[in-house]
């Protein structure tokens, strides 16, 4: 079975600076068994799959276009673009069609959108979703489309991102985008409480997209620059220094506010061992099952109480850090979660193709 991976417009499939989309859909396409095809846009200076093919700026879509119509895919799975895929599916009828969202689909706003947005997913052949919580969402909204709705859990390539959980630096690390919905604003109110208690633990803010978001976020960040080398602020870095933060921690934070679709930081502190403090939303318990300390008080008071029961008690941070480790290595390695992609792609193309050899 021949697969195209869709990337969306503007995604490079860049291996030193990936986003959370790219590397999932790396993850997933390296596990994969059946032959895999990435199609990015052309930018990054460097890919470490070698089925991914780039494309130019200029005229992407009929160059995408074409080079499908090389390729001869039996699925195309295009990643988050609706409009990139209604304008493309009805050129590959003989192929499954799939959208895979990485987010929250909009809302309607009205009976005229929810008609129109119906019509545009019900072209798909299926509609896959990082997490059951994401997939109700959009069920919700969408009930007719159940049938055409899937949920796979992200992976994580968990030996990437092992470290040991013993001799952890008193370290609370934050990885993700700095914009409101991620609680960083709860982050940089909360720890001034727990740093004057315990002056021997430090922070690190990994803050991405940091250009886009900074006018919003430096307010928030600019009263922990007192503890001077006690908070290292670090703006948009590469996945290679996240990584070796959380390998480090003790504590990590996915205290989102919104709901996450899934939360693949929280997969990513977990294999790398740090004890983790989530909120819960969205698809946060999927991703971490038992293995959290969940605030269900999501305030800069109920953070603060979190992270001081963390801090207090290093047996029950090894301990969670531990059983949290064992299951996401259990749970959401990537040659599962291929599997589980592969079984439904399959499914796919066998009803598609039934369909139209029904049709005479």
């Amino acid at each position: 079975m021949k697969t195209a991976v869709v990337m969306p417009v503007g995604a490079r499939f860049c291996r030193e600076q990936p986003n959370s989309m790219e590397t999932v859909a790396r993850t997933l396409a390296k596990a994969a068994s059946g032959s895999v095809r990435v199609f990015c846009c052309q930018g990054a200076d460097a890919h470490d799959v070698p089925m991914a093919q780039a494309l130019p700026a200029v005229d992407r879509l009929k160059a995408l276009r074409q080079a499908l119509t090389d390729y001869r895919p039996d699925v195309i799975e295009f990643h988050q673009q609706t409009q990139q895929a209604v304008a493309l599916a009805r050129h590959f009828p003989d192929a499954a069609v799939t959208l895979y969202r990485h987010n929250a689909v909009k809302p309607p706003r009205h009976a005229v959108d929810r008609w129109r947005y119906e019509r545009r997913y019900d072209r798909m052949d299926g509609l896959i979703f990082v997490s059951e919580a994401a997939r109700s969402d959009f069920l919700k909204d969408f009930p007719r489309l159940k049938a055409k709705a899937f949920a796979v859990p992200n992976p994580i390539e968990f030996d990437l991102w092992r470290a040991p959980i013993e001799n952890r630096q008193p370290v609370i690390a934050f990885a993700g985008r700095a914009m409101p919905e991620k609680g960083v604003d709860l982050i940089c109110a909360a720890l001034p409480a727990v740093l004057d208690r315990h002056p021997d633990w430090r922070a690190v803010l990994m803050l991405n997209d940091w250009e886009r978001h900074q006018a919003w976020a430096s307010p928030h960040v600019a009263p922990l620059e007192r503890y001077g080398e006690r908070v290292v602020v670090l703006r948009s870095a590469p996945l290679v220094k996240v990584r070796e933060v959380m390998q480090t921690a003790a504590v990590a934070l996915t205290p989102s506010v919104w709901a996450e679709p899934l939360g693949l930081t929280a997969l990513e502190a977990h294999a790398a061992g740090a004890a983790l403090i989530s909120s819960g939303r969205g698809g946060l318990r999927e991703a971490s099952g038992p293995h959290a300390l969940y605030v269900d008080d999501l305030t800069a008071q109920g953070l603060t109480h979190a992270l001081e029961t963390l801090i207090d008690d290093p047996g029950r941070r090894e301990t969670m850090a531990r059983s949290a480790q064992a299951y996401v290595m259990e749970a959401h390695t990537p040659q599962r979660r291929a599997a589980q992609l592969s079984a439904l792609r399959s499914t796919l193309v066998q009803s598609k193709r039934a369909r139209r050899g029904s049709r005479g």
